[in-house]
């Protein structure tokens, strides 16, 4: 469906008349969503392959991922959509009030390309379960997986409910200025900030899940080994783009040679001695990226990696030195560079953090209960883990989302169907003990009312 002629109207409309606001409903486009991953999972691997160089691993988890959002979104949508019983004072009594969630009308999600599937597909979840309707709009840089998405989710949803809008930024900008009631964006700051002007000219609340730079912090306590593997495979996951992978490794001076060392074992153990032929390495997604990648490598100490291939979109798994005025810890990375910088110590590196803007996540390693109480309390994130990496984005009982510069609103599980959600208010009294207290002429009431009121 071209973008000039996607109508949100009846979209709209088949929510606010009620159709959409019953269990058997949302659990049924639910299921329609699960039947359209089991039954085309081959499809949708290979179009991730085609879009990004994902290996089968890489690939599987994406779906898989979104899978956990369903099958928890179903399992607990009876009791997420409950009503909540709110005491009421006894001012207020006879009475009973409570908290109905309902959902907002039609939404629009637009989605990056380096999880083109999940990050379209998890939010959708979301969405259905809080009973909207949905716009979706993929990246047209992941054109394999948004052109199978369209014949997908057309083929297994009715156009009312959900429907793909493919194209460029002129797409975002024309579906921007249509009374969407939410907008969840997911990309970089920059696009976010346009996203959100142009929804705030019509009122449309908006969610951001944007990224940053985090920083993995590996104090001496750390288990090295360990510790090297999970912030490689992290790293270099999906070539280095994601939103929540590590940004850069702040180090003791004592361990950073050892971890230097440490890492770049763990490269050649995962992908061999020349990653260009490991099944089990992606590539990046275009050659923009590619260029603006072997940019900001200039100038850098190389520890190891920096080959690369443009023709191909390979660019190997790279460590590096460098200061902190070099352009690789200037702007998130979002590739397979992981520059190492030296901290004396977690004081210094959480100075350090809370000088720039707040990052998606910080990854202590460090078998300190203290270190990790002072990362909680001295510092500012949309997501803290301890002596691991990147698991977190794909936990769906887990709220995701970002603080200040990297991001607004959460997704995933409850959290996800309550940002798509209105807390609709309720309050009912019945006509009987209607005292006339409250009612003209009010005469000396005042010193009563200070009384039951305070």
């Amino acid at each position: 469906m071209a973008f000039q002629t996607v109508q949100i109207a009846p979209m709209r409309l088949l929510v606010a008349q009620g159709h959409s606001r019953s269990l058997a409903w949302r659990l049924g486009q639910l299921e329609r969503l699960r039947l359209l991953l089991t039954g085309h999972e081959e499809q949708l691997m290979a179009a991730l392959a085609a879009d990004l160089g994902k290996p089968e691993f890489e690939a599987y988890l994406e779906i898989s991922i979104v899978r956990d959002e369903l099958n928890l979104a179903k399992r607990q949508l009876r009791r997420w959509m409950a009503p909540k019983p709110m005491q009421l004072p006894l001012v207020y009594q006879p009475g009973r009030a409570w908290v109905q969630p309902q959902p907002l009308g039609c939404v629009l999600v637009i989605a990056p390309w380096n999880y083109p599937l999940m990050l379209l597909l998890k939010p959708l979840v979301s969405a259905l379960a809080a009973g909207n309707t949905a716009v979706l709009k993929p990246s047209e840089l992941a054109p394999h997986v948004g052109a199978l998405l369209a014949q997908l989710v057309a083929e297994y949803f009715d156009a009312s409910v959900a429907t793909v809008v493919q194209g460029g930024i002129d797409a975002a900008q024309a579906l921007l200025k249509l009374p969407f009631n939410h907008v969840f964006f997911i990309g970089g700051a920059e696009a976010g900030r346009q996203v959100l002007k142009a929804a705030a000219a019509q009122l449309i609340p908006v969610t951001l899940e944007l990224g940053g730079k985090n920083p993995c912090i590996v104090l001496d306590d750390a288990d090295l080994e360990v510790s090297a593997k999970r912030i490689a495979w992290g790293k270099f996951f999906n070539a280095g783009q994601s939103c929540v992978a590590p940004d850069h490794v702040l180090v003791t001076p004592g361990l950073r040679k050892p971890l230097e060392k440490a890492i770049t074992a763990a490269i050649a153990a995962f992908f061999g001695p020349d990653p260009s032929l490991s099944s089990s390495y992606g590539r990046v997604v275009n050659q923009g990226q590619f260029d603006r990648l072997s940019a900001l490598l200039e100038g850098a100490e190389l520890i190891c990696g920096g080959e690369r291939d443009r023709q191909n979109l390979y660019f190997a798994p790279t460590l590096a030195a460098c200061c902190e005025n070099h352009p690789l810890m200037q702007a998130e990375i979002f590739g397979p560079l992981l520059p190492l910088l030296e901290v004396a110590d977690l004081d210094a590196a959480l100075s350090k953090l809370n000088q720039g803007p707040q990052p998606l996540a910080i990854y202590l390693f460090s078998r300190s209960g203290k270190a990790q109480s002072e990362v909680l309390q001295s510092s500012q994130s949309g997501g803290v883990v301890f002596n691991d990496v990147i698991l977190q984005a794909g936990i769906a009982s887990l709220p995701f989302g970002g603080v200040g510069a990297s991001g607004m609103g959460y997704g995933n599980g409850r959290s996800g169907f309550e940002t798509f959600s209105q807390q609709r208010s309720v309050l009912q009294r019945p006509f009987q003990l209607d005292l006339p207290f409250r009612y003209p002429p009010y005469g000396r009431r005042l010193s009563w009312l200070r009384h039951f009121l305070g």
